[in-house]
């Protein structure tokens, strides 16, 4: 089939509009549709209309956002306007972007609250909620969430990371009750046993839950036949127009629908990139994958720096230590070597066991320190590219990534190059020359095999963990 016929098979304009719940989860979205021959851009702010004529060819529109960090309170305050505006652009299917690993809880990143304020900018009577992606190595099985670390699998309040999260840990995997926490809404589910019973018998489960309260309702994925499956009910069953709270798994979902129907090309690839001299790269996760990626980009030739968070969120030595970091990051580039500054190297390091303590002798909440950290990256980030030619980075954490790509002047993003399931190269557009045509990477806590840093360095595409 060729890329007009393909094209002709869906309705014309928007197939989906999303808001991201952090950076890295955006970029993530962006990129299953982009690498399924479906134009994408996404904003880092809510575009006008000049900023949307730049992009006249998009099928699918993102806004990356920062609401997984935030409270309810700042919700209520900027989601409305952004929902607004994306409703307004009429899309088939509106989404609230969130993480696979369903990253949330009452008081930070509430889904549920998300849920509430999102639903009435759509007609649809039921909400879908797909959080499944194989590809990523997430699993709902029914409406309990497993993902897989290093070939093993773990229900998600056992995961190593997950279940010790220093802002969200997961203490329960069953989504339907985790959600109940955060919204009255009703949540209903539709397992994998159902959907395997077939199309039309879930697509008559669906009629039967819908409702005025707009119910939402788990869709289990497991392996590629429950997520075509799950992308088709979405897509069948979206009526006048839904909203749904979904990780990636949508986008997987809806693209491996419309590929069994022919309506997009069967196979699809984004190009590779060239290496580059250096990459600046700077780290806020606490994943212990990310601390084994840390750990090799050491031992082969990166400049690798722990920031002093007892300095950082010291008022009188703040400054300090970020020159600090800075000259460093500025002597590596200098010296032909790629800087890495990072707050954790793991779950274990005293930066995290510490953290509360460290957040109260400096008076603030264990959110506001968080933030912090991820503002003195920021700085140090901007700082290095304000000063020196870097053309290529990498930034590693969900809640850094917004903090950091937020600071520099960055009006939207394009994926440009393959890299890591889940974590794509990025192209920067931006007014200011000095930051406009910049590769960015932009990649969760888990995400990448353990050698991403040096891949990125590399420009080839990396294994997925």
């Amino acid at each position: 089939m060729s890329a007009k016929e393909c094209k002709a098979a869906l309705p014309d304009g928007l197939l989906l509009a999303y808001y991201g719940d952090d950076f890295t989860g955006s970029t993530d979205a962006m990129e299953v549709m982009a690498a399924s021959g479906l134009p994408t851009a996404l904003f880092l702010q809510t575009p006008d209309a000049a900023m949307l004529q730049r992009f006249p060819d998009v099928r699918c529109i993102g806004i990356a956002g920062s609401s997984r960090g935030r409270s309810p309170e700042w919700m209520d305050v900027h989601l409305p306007g952004v929902f607004s505006r994306l409703a307004a652009l009429k899309p088939p299917l509106m989404q609230y972007k969130i993480c696979s690993t369903f990253d949330s809880s009452v008081q930070t990143g509430s889904i549920g609250r998300a849920l509430d304020l999102g639903v009435g900018h759509m007609p649809g009577a039921w909400s879908p909620m797909i959080v499944g992606a194989p590809r990523l190595k997430r699993y709902q099985v029914f409406g309990n969430l497993f993902a897989a670390v290093d070939g093993a699998g773990y229900r998600l309040d056992r995961h190593p990371t997950m279940a010790r999260h220093p802002v969200t840990p997961m203490s329960e995997s069953d989504l339907r009750r985790h959600l109940a926490t955060q919204t009255q809404r009703r949540v209903e589910l539709i397992d994998m046993v159902q959907l395997r019973d077939g199309a039309a018998l879930a697509g008559a489960r669906i009629d039967k839950l819908q409702g005025t309260d707009t119910p939402v309702v788990l869709i289990d994925v497991l392996d590629e036949e429950t997520l075509r499956e799950a992308g088709r009910l979405a897509w069948e069953q979206r009526g006048a127009g839904v909203f749904s709270a979904s990780s990636s798994g949508l986008q997987y979902a809806l693209t491996a629908y419309w590929r069994s129907r022919g309506w997009i090309a069967q196979q699809t690839s984004l190009p590779t990139a060239g290496p580059v001299p250096v990459i600046a790269a700077v780290s806020g996760s606490c994943s212990p994958v990310t601390a084994r990626q840390i750990a090799w980009a050491r031992t082969h030739g990166f400049a690798a720096e722990r920031l002093d968070l007892q300095a950082v969120l010291t008022a009188q030595t703040r400054e300090v230590e970020l020159a600090r970091m800075v000259t460093l990051a500025v002597t590596a580039v200098d010296n032909g070597r790629s800087p890495l500054i990072y707050s954790a190297e793991g779950p274990d390091d005293t930066n995290v066991t510490g953290f509360d303590a460290i957040a109260r002798e400096a008076g603030i909440t264990r959110l506001d320190a968080a933030r912090q950290v991820g503002m003195a990256l920021a700085d140090v980030m901007r700082c290095l590219l304000d000063t020196r030619p870097v053309t290529r980075v990498a930034i590693a954490g969900g809640d850094s990534s917004g903090e950091v790509a937020g600071a520099l002047d960055i009006a939207a993003l394009s994926v440009c190059a393959a890299m890591s399931p889940g974590a794509p190269l990025c192209r920067a557009w931006s007014d200011n020359p000095r930051r406009d045509g910049l590769e960015i990477v932009l990649k969760g806590g888990q995400v990448g095999g353990i050698s991403f840093f040096g891949d990125v360095l590399e420009g080839k595409p990396l294994a997925a963990n």
